[in-house]
């Protein structure tokens, strides 16, 4: 033993426990990393965690780190992480004492310069293209004459001012401002769900409908115009029934929202000239159109009236018209006569040969000729009726042959039947006994039960029951009042008492039950005989009533 604990075992080196180990390096870490930037590529992003944290990793081309964002921290971000998106990250270094890992908690993030930008616009454009959002057979055209115009902007900038100023100058309609943030964070949700609601109204509600949406913004740095590139907005854009003119910017900048948008104005003040025409020009277009159209109808007017005088010279007088005509009826007039003339001396010729080849033999014959046709039908008619019959009266005789033989196969299933019967009625018979049977025990079981749980059994041992003139059983000396009627129940009947003044001593602790039993066992007075009055009940004692 003392060879095992020798000198060369001892060591002046302090120990700790792993847990001490793991605390004293998170906050080596954590103060010696406090606060840093790091630049380096997203991997690993599948969407904020359902708690609301994003965990990822950035990495560059030598080594790699894991990231955490706390849910307050990711909605306050400008640009939200995607996977491949480089970064510049600020925050802490931390370690994880569970599995030995140190990580940075980032608290806010940004892409690392306009270059990352574009790479992440080219690539969501690309993405958006490849489903079809983009597709110029989506784009509808714009109304000529809209009655509403629904304009999402910001209510506060001069991008409204001008817009509803050119629309005043041009053509005064109805103007719907739906306000919203056109920079910042949660802008991008605000202009979607702006684009969505215009959709959701309902034509000919309280608030009309647009017949076109105006999208504009200001001028401003691809960052400040960054909101627009959104993936909610610009599947907003491409969804909107209600045709959309995007007017972010001035005409050099661009965003995604163009792309997706039925019409793109270079301004807002663009836009609002798109929108609506030039009142005073469509007035004087349609003064111009007017005068044009009463001069084409005089003119076409007079050269009517011009053709139809000239048809009247052409035409005919009415004896010229009707000179024709006239000679043709007289013609028929003169030629009626000998017509009607020949018409009847053929018509006699014709009758006296029809008449020549008439005479009685001839009706006689033809009628011999009917006379026997007709008794050669009968006869064959007769013979038809006879050869049904007897086909008939062979099925009746079969059917009856068929029918005799009924009645033995009748008394057979009846006989079948009538067993089936009996035994069924016996069967039943013999179920109701063993029902009747086994409810009678059971009741007498309930009976033995209730029996054994009825306060009466309690009663017949020696103990009384005391109630009041409600008939209610009194439990405690505190509900009673002085002079009060009661009712003691004991096991053979009732008697009646009144409470007395005072309250009784604590039973003894021996022998209690004796004194409740000797008290509530005293016998019951005699009632008096028919005829004879009973003696008066003794004054109630306190000491034997509680």
């Amino acid at each position: 033993m003392a060879d095992f604990f020798s000198d060369d075992s001892r060591s002046n080196v302090t120990e700790f426990s792993v847990s001490e180990l793991s605390g004293s390096i998170k906050r080596t870490v954590e103060n010696a990393f406090d606060h840093v930037r790091v630049r380096g590529e997203i991997s690993g992003y599948r969407g904020p965690h359902s708690s609301g944290h994003a965990y990822f990793s950035l990495k560059d081309d030598k080594a790699r780190i894991d990231a955490v964002i706390w849910r307050g921290s990711f909605s306050k971000l400008k640009h939200r992480p995607e996977e491949g998106m480089e970064v510049i990250a600020t925050g802490r270094i931390t370690t994880f004492p569970g599995s030995s890992k140190y990580q940075i908690v980032i608290e806010t993030m940004e892409p690392a310069g306009a270059g990352a930008l574009m790479a992440l616009i080219e690539e969501r454009k690309r993405k958006l293209g490849a489903e079809g959002l983009f597709d110029p057979g989506r784009k509808r055209p714009l109304p000529f004459m809209p009655n509403v115009i629904g304009v999402v902007t910001s209510p506060t900038g001069a991008v409204i001012r001008d817009i509803l100023h050119r629309i005043t100058d041009r053509f005064p309609v109805h103007v719907i401002v739906w306000p919203v943030k056109v920079q910042g964070e949660g802008s991008g949700e605000e202009v979607a769900r702006a684009i969505h609601g215009f959709n959701a109204m309902q034509p000919g509600g309280a608030i009309g409908r647009p017949d076109v949406l105006i999208v504009a913004r200001g001028g401003g740095s691809l960052e400040d115009l960054w909101s627009f590139n959104d993936e909610s907005v610009v599947r907003a854009a491409a969804e909107s029934a209600i045709p959309l003119i995007s007017a972010v910017g001035h005409e050099t900048d661009w965003t995604l929202i163009d792309l997706a948008a039925d019409m793109r104005a270079p301004t807002p003040t663009g836009a609002a000239e798109m929108a609506v025409p030039v009142r005073a020009e469509l007035e004087a277009q349609l003064a111009n159109l007017s005068a044009r159209l009463a001069g084409a109808s005089s003119r076409q007017m007079e050269l009517r009236r011009q053709n139809v005088r000239a048809l009247a010279r052409a035409l005919p007088s009415l004896d010229q018209l009707l000179a024709l005509p006239r000679r043709r009826f007289d013609e028929a007039a003169g030629g009626l006569g000998r017509s009607l003339e020949f018409n009847t001396v053929s018509k006699r010729g014709a009758f006296e040969r029809a008449a020549s080849r008439l005479s009685p033999d001839i009706l006689a014959r033809r009628l011999s000729d009917w006379r026997n046709r007709v008794s050669e039908r009968a006869t064959l008619a007769e013979r038809i009726v006879e050869r049904l019959i007897d086909r008939q009266r062979a099925r009746l005789d079969r059917f009856d042959a068929t029918l005799s033989a009924v009645p033995g196969r009748l008394t057979a299933q009846t006989g079948r039947a009538r067993d089936r019967l009996e035994t069924f009625g016996r069967r039943a018979d013999s179920a109701v006994v063993n029902d009747l049977r086994r409810l009678r025990s059971g009741l007498s079981a309930h009976e033995r039960m209730l029996q054994s749980l009825s306060y009466k059994n309690v009663l017949k041992r020696g103990y009384a029951v005391i109630r009041d003139e409600a008939d209610m059983p009194v439990s405690r000396g505190a509900m009673l009042d002085h002079g009060q009627r009661v009712a003691i129940e004991f096991a053979d009947g009732r008697v009646s008492a009144v409470t007395g003044e005072g309250v009784a001593p604590p039973p003894p602790a021996d022998g209690s039950a004796s004194q409740t039993r000797s008290a509530s066992a005293k016998p019951r007075p005699k009632t008096a005989k028919p005829g004879k009055q009973a003696p008066a009940p003794p004054a109630p004692v306190q000491g034997d009533l509680f």
